[in-house]
């Protein structure tokens, strides 16, 4: 081990003041069997440093086809990984700048073993969740209502919140949110999500009651649905639907009373897509003539309700409207744009925006996406846009 005095004339070689340098020297060495396999660098921001700091944790998920990702709680992020020219060295219980001055410790050298070492680290970059996915699997055995009598229900293809972490790139949060979105609910511990048909059945029998008890649709009595349609369909599916195109509301009930308030978009939108899902392309005005039919009485259909699920054609004669889900396009980025351009050659800025809205990054906007994979012109004064490369149709 060098001495203070070696180091000082090592200094006077290399022609430097040590006036100009911290006070405290480190002598280095490596320690036995060092190798660069045995540790890996990840660069963390505050808010995950802070997020290890109190205890939590980061998960790698991913199957093994796919591109890993790291979850905190409730963000995700992609893992990259990055070159560095300067040798990184692992110094267990090397102190900072900081920490040596504060220290009571009155040495000027300091001898310090090297356990490792890389000259690569993760880099962590915040990222959409990965979602599409989630609905995929549960897609496999969606549930359909309670089983017939003398008919079993498929017992394949269920997953528990467990099972959804493993395969799913999102954090926790982020799924449970999804699930929410996509109406799911968990029966006998596994977490499914409605056959569109039956689910439509379900709101078809709450907003006839609503019709036939003439109840407004902002106050649904949870007990008398219950009541009423409890011999129909389990309990527990009608609360499951009231919580999907509605929320409790407390004004106004009776002690003890538990309120619905239906969200008027919600169940307009729901109506909308059972029509749509019958039909390729719908005249528009007769579409909205029987949609506007189809609600309770006192909701309101506008077309707004429809953004990223439907699509209005104003160029045919007559116009048309079409079934267009943000959930059927893919996933990725460029695959996203071409598909949409596969549709039309030429976009308005108000009928693309609801299906690129969802691909924003966190300081990205639709006008940012729209500048790096489309190009703009005008066409009878509006300004639309078309694709930057061929696309096969």
């Amino acid at each position: 081990m060098r001495s203070l005095a070696e180091v000082q004339a090592t200094l006077q070689v290399a022609k430097l003041k040590g006036g100009e340098l911290q006070g405290t020297v480190h002598c280095l060495s490596f320690g036995e069997d060092v190798s660069s396999a045995d540790y890996c660098l990840m660069e963390l921001d505050d808010a995950l440093c802070q997020h290890i700091e109190a205890g939590g944790s980061l998960v790698i998920r991913g199957d093994k086809e796919e591109r890993a990702v790291l979850c905190s709680e409730d963000k995700t992020y992609d893992l990259k990984m990055a070159d560095t020219s300067n040798l990184l060295l692992f110094v267990p219980g090397c102190k900072t700048l900081e920490q040596l001055s504060s220290s009571q410790d009155t040495s000027h050298l300091v001898h310090t073993q090297i356990w490792g070492f890389s000259n690569s680290y993760w880099e962590l970059r915040k990222q959409r969740p990965k979602l599409r996915k989630l609905k995929q699997l549960l897609m496999e055995n969606p549930y359909e209502g309670p089983a017939l009598r003398g008919q079993e229900e498929n017992t394949e293809h269920r997953y528990t919140m467990l099972d959804l972490l493993e395969r799913i790139q999102a954090s926790k949060e982020e799924i449970q949110t999804h699930l929410k979105t996509i109406h799911a609910c968990q029966i006998d511990g596994y977490w499914r999500v409605l056959d569109f048909d039956y689910e439509v059945k379900l709101l078809g029998h709450v907003c006839q009651l609503i019709d036939s008890e003439s109840w407004s649709f902002s106050k649904v009595p949870l007990e008398a649905c219950l009541e009423e349609l409890g011999p129909l369909e389990p309990k527990e599916m009608i609360e499951h639907c009231l919580n999907c195109y509605g929320k409790p509301c407390t004004e106004n009930s009776k002690p003890g009373q538990v309120l619905y308030a239906l969200d008027e978009d919600s169940v307009c939108r729901a109506m909308a897509l059972l029509l749509l899902h019958n039909a390729v392309k719908f005249h528009l005005r007769e579409f909205l003539e029987v949609w506007q039919q189809s609600v309770p009485e006192g909701m309101r259909t506008r077309l707004e309700q429809l953004k990223s699920a439907a699509l209005v054609d104003r160029s045919s004669r007559p116009e048309t409207i079409s079934l267009l889900q943000v959930e059927d396009l893919p996933e990725d980025t460029l695959e996203r744009f071409n598909h949409l351009f596969t549709l039309r050659d030429k976009w308005t800025e108000e009928d693309i925006t609801p299906y690129i809205q969802d691909l924003c990054g966190e300081k990205q906007t639709t006008g940012t996406l729209l500048t790096k994979f489309a190009r703009s012109s005008m066409q009878n004064g509006v300004k639309v846009f078309n694709s930057r490369r061929l696309v096969a149709q």
